[in-house]
């Protein structure tokens, strides 16, 4: 892509999901995220009525009497987001690939962070970590992430999930709040105990994102499709009843799989159409976690 061209994306990116980030996001990011990073501050005396999960148990076995840890909220927090580059994500019907809508998204969430003066840091995954941008603050590092947002490309195509969320919960020491932004097509074993680990160290939040035309075949006849991942090509006939209602149980199989794991490794998570508002699945998502 040539440097015009890509600086005018990136404007135009940077435009419109700044406005979305200052003039709607703005009260729901804070009320969503902040006060989820936690620092310890010091001990004190248990008192009736204090939460018994901050008892500090060295200090009460010291002193014989039962002490609590205090936390404080941290002035800023640091956001990571953990984005899929796999071959799945160049799929899209109708105006928006996956990946623009990614982009938008990620772009929102990394001036909303910098807007609440936080740190804002990337992991782009495929069945590897291919990138890692270590989490800054300012303008000028958040728009280096949208340029490698536009015109990453990754070496890999296939996903491996559990394989970007370790290396994240080894490389960010800190506690910090992920998003992982996938189609979370990965038929990984070990995807929930990686998940379920990387949400006891850090706040994860899963947002899935789909195309409405995955959701079911289209009565077309016989087509070739091709697999984005593996770029194996198969026929098949769509004019088939049969065909369309057994992709269409396999979707909603494969559905129920990620909320299933999602919901067990204690992550919220929202689905996001490529068709639909963004902004609305965000708000609600947003809301739901201020509450």
């Amino acid at each position: 892509m040539e440097t015009s061209d890509l600086l005018k994306k990136v404007r135009k990116i940077e435009i419109k999901t700044r406005g979305l980030s200052r003039n709607i996001f703005a009260g729901e990011y804070h009320s969503a995220f902040k006060g989820r990073g936690m620092a310890f501050s010091e001990v004190r005396k248990y008192q009736y009525g204090d939460d018994v999960r901050n008892i500090d148990w060295n200090v009460t076995a010291r002193y014989n009497e039962p002490f609590i840890k205090i936390f404080e909220e941290e002035r800023e927090l640091t956001v990571m987001l953990l984005i899929d580059v796999s071959g799945s994500r160049e799929f899209g019907s109708f105006e928006k690939l996956k990946k623009n809508v990614i982009t938008e998204i990620a772009a929102v969430l990394a001036f909303s962070a910098i807007t609440n003066n936080d740190k804002i840091g990337v992991v782009f995954f495929s069945d590897k970590v291919e990138k890692f941008i270590p989490p800054k603050k300012g303008k000028t590092h958040t728009l280096r992430i949208i340029r490698e947002l536009i015109e990453f490309t990754p070496e890999h195509r296939t996903t491996n999930i559990p394989e970007a969320v370790r290396y994240l919960t080894n490389a960010i020491k800190k506690r910090c709040t992920t998003f992982v932004i996938s189609d979370f097509m990965d038929e990984s074993s070990e995807m929930q105990n990686a998940l379920t680990i990387a949400n006891n160290k850090h706040d994860m939040v899963g947002l899935r994102i789909f195309d409405k035309r995955e959701t079911q075949l289209p009565p077309v006849g016989l087509i070739k499709m091709k697999d984005a991942e593996t770029g194996a090509y198969t026929w098949v006939d769509t004019s088939n009843k049969k065909t369309r209602m057994m992709y269409e149980a396999w979707w909603k199989k494969q559905s129920q799989h990620v909320h299933d794991i999602l919901t067990k490794s204690g992550i919220d998570y929202v689905n996001i159409d490529t068709q639909e508002d963004y902004v609305k699945s965000l708000m609600a998502l947003f809301r739901k976690r201020g509450a």
